[in-house]
């Protein structure tokens, strides 16, 4: 196989975090900046880190059963995470209220930062998604 054969392939990096266990946003953050940094686009971690923080924490907090999650770096520097929970109700975006500063942002972060997002629904829960496109990728 060539060395540019080798470089088409994408890079993952999965992890499976448990119901309530709040302390795994932290290590999943630190996962995706290492799988980002050896797939070379450690630009595109702060954005990716925020976002998948979110998708994470409500997943974790919404559904109480734990996630999945799935980051791939794929040719032509587009980051895919997804967030797969074992909850079917759809996510909803909270309005937050005036005095409600730590609630309700996440799906309206991921609208407004991610080049793509999406919800898949499963026989058994959904998936959340969303891409970036890195510096030399697709706008």
């Amino acid at each position: 196989m060539s060395g540019r054969q080798a470089a088409a392939r994408p890079t993952r990096w999965r992890k499976h975090v448990t119901g309530e266990d709040l302390t795994a946003v932290r290590e999943v953050r630190h996962g995706l900046r290492e799988l980002l940094r050896h797939s070379g686009q450690p630009g595109s971690a702060d954005a990716a880190e925020l976002l998948t923080s979110e998708l994470v924490t409500n997943a974790l907090i919404h559904t109480r059963h734990g996630a999945v999650v799935t980051a791939t770096v794929h040719p032509g520097s587009v980051l895919r995470v997804e967030v797969r929970d074992f909850d079917g109700a759809p996510p909803l975006p909270h309005i937050s209220v005036a005095d409600d500063s730590t609630h309700g942002r996440g799906l309206f972060l991921v609208q407004a930062l991610a080049d793509a997002w999406g919800v898949r629904g499963h026989g058994m829960g959904k998936t959340v998604w969303f891409e970036l496109a890195g510096s030399d990728g697709p706008a």
